[in-house]
């Protein structure tokens, strides 16, 4: 069996720019990153304004394993899938962190014949945009401790500083640390420490920012910290949102690639799903609706992260309305759900399968009762699954009414879609009453509740530590408005990530809320939550390597 890469370096790529052709995209927006790469200018955007939008389809899934349960691939699968029915696709994506790449997880490419490529240059440096966001947040870092070490004159307290630098790596080494050390003049010795790139807020914003004028505006608003009198400092205080937008003028423009069956694919932006808000940008998505009679886009981990964020939050700021919804179920996440231990997955068990099924149908529940949503259950085969775990889920389904239908895409690419694809455009046809799990003008501890109890089924909201004060703090700074962004873990509903398939009688713990003012959101962080992921025992690092003829291989 061919792994990943092999897969990938073995297919035809088309020249980008035919791609962009036959998207109908001008010459003079096409920026050429060597031969199968490009960025799309986003003048393209408001030049094209009243086109009108293809259908939006949005990708989750259900609470997953580490290893995740396919749904770029199913993302990739299903947009090639629509192309072989008829339909003009386009898919939207995040761009890969270099944390899980060398970590456990894997990129974000999506796997066998469901891929987009070039895929090392993807899942690796791609078009430098992490490098550009990473720039641009330690600059930010550089010119606040700068702006202390040379007098302080806003009267910033070194003790209430909430800006990290930042790294796209897993690195649990630069989880807490003191800098500043040796001489006077080597700056103000502090506890510090790193956010991995996509934990920053300016992976955030420049994900929602439409244009430069209003990347500056964004980057201004960034809080970095507080002054002795408990004032919030901003980065436009520190006057370094023209230099930060000038790390990022090329970034904020979406990659242009293409998939194994040479479906275009926007790949732009990558913020965390457990920590921000899990989308790839507003810009590549809007592009994909223009350029497409339906755009495939997806959210990261389960629908009680990614997909709530990606509606509550993305949806609201954009003005966007999804047209269907796909939530990606396996046969080894359900069992994992069940109860069954992670080495034991790939063995036929009906009984724990059975036990993990309520996870699945409580977000079929959430997406099709909270938010009101066509969706399908797209299960995604692998190849441990037996015909008679694929038959139960599919029998569990349709007795209660749920839309399901068999994925084979990462085995058959396009072809192994194409019912789903049926049953999407189906589902595109039917007319919804989009809503939102809450409004903005509830209280933020209201929106924390309404997020808790509609969303993940629990009893309630529990402030713990700091969190009441700094909930005090941010209503009395005039940010009672804005949505929330939930940091939580994405094994569970809970914040346990211990507690699978679909729990009640519990709470959720907030032990920190912070504003991110430039992105235009709170995040609340629960449970054990980190911005800054360790590599486990045994890292996929370790597998992948390069000949001389710089040929990579161990790249899944």
């Amino acid at each position: 069996m061919l792994t990943d890469i092999e897969i990938a370096q073995s297919c035809e790529k088309k020249n980008i720019a035919e791609i962009a052709e036959e998207l109908g995209i001008p010459e003079e927006y096409v920026e050429m990153y060597g031969r199968y790469k490009a960025k799309i200018d986003y003048r393209y955007l408001k030049e094209n304004a009243d086109k009108k939008d293809g259908k939006l389809i949005l990708v989750t899934a259900i609470n997953p394993t580490p290893a995740g349960e396919g749904k770029t691939t199913t993302t990739v699968g299903l947009s090639d899938a629509l192309r072989k029915i008829g339909k003009k696709s386009v898919v939207a994506l995040r761009e890969p962190s270099l944390g899980p790449v060398f970590g456990i997880k894997g990129g974000a490419a999506g796997g066998g014949y469901a891929q987009v490529v070039p895929m090392e240059d993807i899942n690796l440096h791609f078009t430098g945009d992490f490098h550009a966001i990473g720039a641009a947040n330690n600059l930010l870092a550089a010119m606040l401790d700068n702006h202390i070490q040379q007098g302080n004159s806003l009267n910033i307290d070194p003790r209430r500083i909430t800006w990290k630098r930042a790294v796209d790596m897993n690195d649990r080494q630069l989880r807490n640390i003191i800098d500043g050390l040796g001489a006077r003049s080597d700056g103000t010795p502090r506890q510090d420490g790193f956010d991995i790139t996509v934990a920053s807020e300016v992976m955030a914003v420049l994900c929602l920012a439409s244009d430069i004028p209003d990347l500056k505006s964004r980057l201004a608003r960034i809080v970095v910290g507080y002054t002795y009198d408990n004032q919030p400092v901003t980065a436009g205080d520190l006057k370094a949102q023209g230099a930060m937008a000038a790390l990022l003028k090329d970034a904020l423009k979406p990659n242009l690639v293409q998939t194994l069956e040479h479906t275009p694919a926007f790949i732009h932006g990558g913020p965390f799903a457990n920590i921000a808000h899990g989308c790839n940008s507003v810009t590549a998505t809007r592009m994909a609706l223009k350029l497409g009679e339906y755009a495939v886009t997806e959210a990261g981990f389960g629908a009680d992260l990614g997909a709530e964020k990606f509606l509550d939050i993305k949806c609201r700021m954009a003005g966007l309305k999804p047209n269907a919804v796909v939530i990606v179920a396996t046969v080894r996440a359900l069992k994992h759900n069940g109860g069954v231990n992670k080495v034991d997955l790939g063995k036929e068990n009906l009984e724990a399968l059975e036990k993990g099924m309520p996870n699945l149908l409580q977000h079929v529940d959430n997406i099709t009762n909270v938010y009101k949503l066509p969706c399908v259950v797209a299960i995604n085969r692998f190849p441990t699954d037996t015909e008679a775990e694929l038959k139960l889920i599919e029998d569990r389904c349709r007795e209660l009414g749920v839309n399901v239908a068999l994925s084979e895409v990462w085995a058959k690419g396009g072809e192994g879609g194409i019912k789903l694809a049926e049953e999407v455009v189906r589902l595109c046809e039917q007319p919804n009453d989009f809503t939102y799990s809450y409004d903005l003008n509830m209280s933020i501890m209201e929106k924390l509740e309404a997020i808790a109890r509609r969303i993940y089924h629990a009893d309630g909201v529990d402030l713990v530590g700091n969190a009441s004060k700094q909930l005090i703090q941010l209503e009395s700074m005039g940010f009672s408005d804005l949505p929330i962004c939930m940091a939580k873990t994405q094994y569970s509903f809970t914040d346990d990530p211990n507690k699978l398939g679909a729990p009640r009688n519990f709470r959720i713990s907030v032990r920190n809320l912070k504003v991110s003012a430039g992105a235009g959101f709170i995040v609340a962080l629960t449970g054990d939550i980190m911005t800054m992921p360790g590599l486990p025992k045994v890292p996929a690092a370790e597998k992948i390597d390069v000949d001389e003829n710089g040929v990579i291989t161990g790249l899944f």
